[in-house]
């Protein structure tokens, strides 16, 4: 998992509130267990029309918002089935950070684990983050999870929490096989030990 530190990107806004998964990534992409490969589809119902081609007035498709890193949406994101490629196809797109009011618990915790930062930030914060993120390219929002915080274009820095753990885990970029990594002596060393305590097991 790559390490989060800080960001400094074009964010995209989604002023949509109950963004659920299905929406995200919808339910006919998720037989693959592959994490790479899902961003061409990532809220692919609104992305594309009936035929296949690209609606241009959705924002991702927008040439100001093709690289964005960071997205700005409505309360209750993630909604809906708990399904982990959610995550994975925000990620492959490019997004590295999610600012909403408020997640479903699911979604909010496999963020973590596959190197998200989903940033919770009162309405009228989002709000004002939302209409800086409507000015394109020429809107950077920075996200620095080091010292938590989220600043505007005008310089405008807002505070975030977010649990020490999971910040560690961020920044050192460990997911759960990462964690267990660290531990990789010790684990050599119990099953030295045992192999020779219990040579029949």
């Amino acid at each position: 998992m790559d390490k989060f530190e800080t960001i400094t990107g074009v964010a995209a806004p989604l002023p949509l509130i109950n963004v659920d998964t299905d929406m995200i990534i919808p339910k006919q992409f998720l037989k693959t267990i592959k994490r790479s490969g899902l961003g061409v589809n990532l809220f692919d119902e609104m992305r594309y029309r009936d035929d296949g081609s690209e609606d241009p007035d959705f924002v991702l498709n927008k040439p100001a918002y093709r690289n964005a890193q960071i997205l700005v949406s409505g309360e209750n994101f993630g909604c809906g089935s708990s399904r982990e490629h959610a995550p994975w196809a925000l990620l492959d797109f490019g997004i590295r950070a999610v600012i909403a009011p408020s997640y479903a618990d699911i979604f909010y915790n496999n963020c973590f684990k596959n190197g998200i930062l989903p940033i919770v930030l009162p309405q009228k914060q989002v709000d004002a983050l939302m209409e800086d993120a409507k000015n394109g390219e020429n809107a950077r929002i920075t996200v620095d999870l080091e010292n938590q915080t989220v600043s505007g274009t005008d310089g405008t820095a807002y505070a975030f929490e977010v649990d020490s753990f999971r910040k560690h885990c961020l920044l050192n970029g460990l997911d759960d096989i990462g964690l267990t990594m660290e531990k990789g002596a010790a684990i050599d060393a119990f099953e030295s030990r045992a192999a020779q305590e219990r040579p029949w097991v």
